[in-house]
């Protein structure tokens, strides 16, 4: 990992903005207190992108942010090709509108979100990063040709790819499976992993006895995996009682022990004391090979729709 003192985990804000995917509909009231027992202790890396809620998790990140010294949190915000302008310099563009949305003139990290094209969008970010506008680059849902090629166009100007951010679950490994993370570990390139919970299906609070609540596209695509999720949502309950925590916070250790940082959506001010609990939290061997082949006994598919397979 190259970490660069980051926390071991991240903030994700992607329920901020996205009604239609989680069945939330969140406020900044809301959401106040969450940031300042967030930042009190020291969980200060918040990420968001253009793409949730267009704009809206944004507009919430820099509101509740903006009393704080800048210094004391990290930004993390992502250009996605997919909603580009056809100006002659869309990646600035899209760049200058999270600016303002977060209040800020700098990016911590600045992610080209999916791939669509690594020859085109990767040089516009070149600039950007040289201005200062971009302290470090990372690219999300790239496979491992596609973040060599987008790291090998950075070099030339003396730039590296520093992150890297990938669904990564106990459902979903592709990451691994297919070299990612070792090319990470080796290369000083940190690995952020998201939904690694998969949008609530593996905290353990969901059954087939309590689907999640419907009205959302999570529910949608989840509750159907309810009766193959329960034997290892089991088993994640069983190792939290031994750590005193709960079958999330095991798998987000189990997260952040594969040599990840998790990105934790967080919506409620009791998450904070949770996510900083799973952060201190060392599983066994014998416990991350119990819960990889229960999770592997599933046989559910979790890929997202905006997904490719990275193997």
């Amino acid at each position: 990992m190259n970490n660069n003192n980051l926390p071991k985990v991240a903030l994700g804000t992607w329920a901020w903005g996205s009604k239609d995917v989680f069945g939330d509909s969140l406020t900044t009231d809301d959401l106040k207190p969450v940031v300042k027992k967030a930042m009190s202790e020291n969980l200060n890396l918040w990420d968001t992108a253009t793409a949730y809620g267009m704009g809206i998790s944004e507009s919430f990140v820099g509101d509740l942010l903006k009393d704080y010294n800048r210094e004391d949190y990290l930004l993390s915000t992502k250009f996605t090709p997919q909603i580009a302008d056809n100006s002659e310099y869309p990646v600035k563009n899209m760049l200058e509108e999270s600016l303002k949305r977060l209040h800020t003139d700098y990016i911590d990290i600045y992610w080209i979100h999916n791939p669509a094209d690594v020859k085109k969008w990767t040089p516009q970010l070149i600039p950007l990063v040289k201005s200062g506008k971009i302290k470090r680059v990372g690219v999300s849902n790239h496979n491992l040709a596609e973040i060599k090629l987008a790291d090998s166009i950075l070099q030339k100007e003396g730039i590296h790819i520093s992150a890297v951010q990938n669904h990564f679950s106990l459902l979903y490994r592709s990451s691994e499976e297919s070299g990612i993370i070792k090319y990470c570990n080796d290369n000083n390139i940190d690995f952020f992993s998201y939904m690694v919970l998969e949008q609530g299906a593996l905290n353990g609070k969901y059954n087939t006895n309590n689907p999640l609540p419907k009205g959302s596209s999570r529910a949608d695509k989840y509750n159907k995996m309810l009766p193959e999720l329960e034997a290892l949502t089991d088993e994640l309950k069983k190792i939290g009682q031994k750590y005193s925590a709960s079958a999330a916070q095991i798998a987000e250790a189990w997260a952040i022990n594969k040599s990840t940082l998790p990105i934790i959506g967080v919506t409620k001010e009791k998450y904070i004391d949770e996510t900083k609990k799973a952060a201190s939290i060392t599983l066994t061997t014998e416990e991350i090979a119990e819960l990889e082949s229960l999770a592997d006994a599933t046989n559910v598919e979790t890929k997202g729709s905006w997904e490719k397979y990275m193997n």
